[in-house]
């Protein structure tokens, strides 16, 4: 079977609601397991002295994760191993980048860590790294939207995802006037907020084991004399998001899309029938949220030399909300002696999953040498068999 991989994607507690005018120092959660929650790492953010270089560091991540086709997002597991690195940047470039950070974030977390455990002693030392390890491993992240519109020296209102599908939450006001630094007040923060000043949610990342679309994109070949001209690929050429799918707090739509067809299907007897197995394509495609209704165009292959005789296939979209995954047990059609046989296909889901659209398509449903725009839910996806 092949995959092809391409990227397209409780309760709340209030973080200050006393703590108007507070300097830093009043803003102290104890370390350990308890600081293992969104809300948690969103205070010992804004406990932490961020300044002009620090916001360089997270901005020029999320603008690399953005560039490489994911959300506007900087990873723990990245802030803590790789300073500066974007989801789906090279290793090797980025550690090198690193190096030109004087006082990462990183460094200011171990300093915040190690005033208040006694990292000079063995235990004091193993609760340290046992905690960094712990929020490396814990894919949460800083997410930061409508980063393009930062005026390059606002520090941000920290706050995290409620996990609750709520639209607001409070957040923190930091300020460095006077030349110190200190937690100065705490806000209500929404979307509309957030695009007039910088706001970094504490949130979950969902989409950093995906492939980037931009890596696997494809340009149709044009035919050569050698080439048969009767054959045909079938693409996706773009995707219109028609509403937001989550809490702006969440980040962007992630859509998957899942194909299940034959690549190539030639058979011209039941014998061999058996040469063929069903390729599944897997799309994941993040639409960020300022991009509902706009044209988001691509060129991704969904079946290679499609075949006459390809007469349906399965084809699936959800909006990823994680969950534990089950799967969609359809099939893909095809025809030998005007005789159809099914081809079974397991499609994933996950329980939390919004299903967008799930059924069979006709092989007749997309016209030769043209493309096609449909509407499957709340997306539009345009096709072309080329």
């Amino acid at each position: 079977m092949k995959t092809l991989s391409v990227f397209f994607v409780w309760a709340a507690v209030l973080l200050a609601a006393n703590a108007c005018n507070r300097g830093a120092d009043a803003v102290e959660p104890a370390p350990g397991a308890e600081l293992m929650s969104k809300s948690q790492v969103a205070r010992m953010l804004s406990s932490l002295p961020i300044g002009s270089e620090q916001m360089s560091e997270v901005y020029e991540a999320v603008s690399a994760s953005s560039g490489n086709g994911y959300d506007e997002e900087y990873m723990m597991a990245d802030l803590l191993t790789v300073p500066g690195a974007g989801v789906g940047s090279d290793r090797a470039l980025a550690s090198k980048a690193a190096a030109a950070y004087g006082t990462p974030i990183k460094s200011l977390i171990e300093d915040y860590l190690a005033a208040r455990i006694p990292a000079s002693t063995k235990a004091g030392a193993a609760e340290v790294e046992d905690y960094l390890e712990s929020l490396k491993s814990s894919g949460m992240q800083i997410y930061w939207p409508f980063s393009e519109l930062w005026d390059g020296e606002s520090l941000p209102l920290i706050t995290y995802d409620p996990g609750d599908g709520s639209e607001s939450n409070y957040a923190y006001v930091i300020s460095s006037a006077g030349g110190g630094y200190e937690v100065v007040d705490s806000v209500f923060v929404d979307e509309n907020l957030a695009r007039k000043r910088p706001v970094w949610v504490i949130n979950q990342n969902d989409d950093s084991h995906c492939t980037p679309l931009s890596s696997l994109l494809i340009r149709p070949k044009s035919v050569s004399g050698g080439e048969s001209e009767g054959k045909y690929n079938l693409y996706i050429k773009d995707i219109t998001m028609l509403r937001n799918y989550d809490s702006w707090f969440a980040g962007a739509s992630e859509f998957h899309i899942w194909s299940g067809g034959v690549d190539g299907f030639y058979a011209s007897t039941e014998e061999e029938l058996r040469n063929y197995n069903p390729t599944v394509t897997d799309f994941v495609v993040v639409v960020k949220r300022y991009e509902v209704g706009i044209r988001k165009a691509f060129n991704a292959l969904l079946v290679s030399d499609f075949s006459e005789q390809l007469e349906k296939l399965a084809f699936l979209v959800v909006e990823d909300d994680g969950g534990t995954q089950t799967n969609w047990k359809c099939s893909a059609t095809v025809k030998v002696k005007s005789k159809s046989y099914g081809f079974d296909v397991n499609l994933p889901l996950n329980t939390h999953d919004d299903v967008v659209w799930r059924g069979q398509l006709s092989a007749g449903y997309f016209p030769k040498g043209k493309s096609i725009e449909g509407r499957f839910g709340d997306v539009k996806i345009t096709f072309a068999l080329e």
